[in-house]
């Protein structure tokens, strides 16, 4: 039992840090990319790729290539903001969030 809890444990904290990370892109000057950019696709790359995969496949996260036709932008929304199983809360906000949100509602 302690070993199975351990397990649940290594496996939460995992999950919460590589959601935190969230890689970064780079422009065409060399420089750091800002998500706050505007491009959808470049915030969910930063932000929720490694999770959810770079091609939103899934992976320690759900499958989101299909997120459109079983949840509408306003539970996307909420789920975002609220966090969900080991999806830490708020990881996008703002204007970022309603990008986001949309973008992947026409995901069907």
């Amino acid at each position: 039992m302690k070993k199975k809890l351990a397990a649940l444990f290594m496996g939460t904290s995992l999950v919460l840090a590589l959601a935190a990370c969230g890689g970064g892109g780079s422009d065409d000057k060399g420089g750091k990319e800002s998500a706050s950019a505007g491009d959808p696709a470049k915030i969910f790359s930063q932000k929720c790729s490694s999770c959810h995969g770079e091609n939103l496949q899934g992976g320690m996260g759900p499958k989101l290539a299909d997120v459109g036709s079983r949840l509408s932008k306003d539970q996307i929304k909420t789920t975002i903001q609220k966090g969900r199983g080991g999806m830490p809360a708020g990881l996008i906000q703002g204007d970022e969030l309603e990008k986001v949100a949309d973008w992947l509602s026409k995901k069907k």
